[in-house]
């Protein structure tokens, strides 16, 4: 341990407590810090969070849709989230929306062009 502490620069005592750390199954939620102010679980990286700016941005694009969707009928609305993938990532054909609403892709056609003027 000493050894390992001289070539990295910290005490044998950190050494021992990394070593005894790494071998016993910890909770993220374990206090860390010499105030114990913070957990573990805040050092751990979160890869599929978006950076602040991505988010706030996504979220005020998203407040406009839902804005510019409100001045639609409902049936407008449901084509345009179906056609576009508003709401689960997943655009539709005008042929599954059609099949959605009973009438056919052209007609589907016809209210998403309408809308979207």
């Amino acid at each position: 341990a000493k050894e390992i502490g001289k070539e990295m620069e910290i005490s044998a005592e950190k050494v021992g407590e990394i070593v005894k750390v790494s071998q016993l199954p910890i909770s993220l939620e374990s206090p860390m810090g010499e105030e114990e102010d913070s957990h573990l679980g805040d050092f751990i990286e979160d890869r599929n969070a978006l950076p602040p700016a991505d988010a706030a941005s996504k979220q005020l694009l998203k407040e406009q849709i839902d804005s510019v969707l409100s001045s639609l009928s409902p049936r407008e609305q449901r084509v345009l989230q179906l056609r576009f993938g508003l709401e689960d990532g997943r655009s539709r054909t005008l042929e599954e929306v059609g099949k959605e609403f009973n009438v056919t892709r052209e007609r589907i056609r016809q209210i998403e062009a309408k809308a979207l003027r």
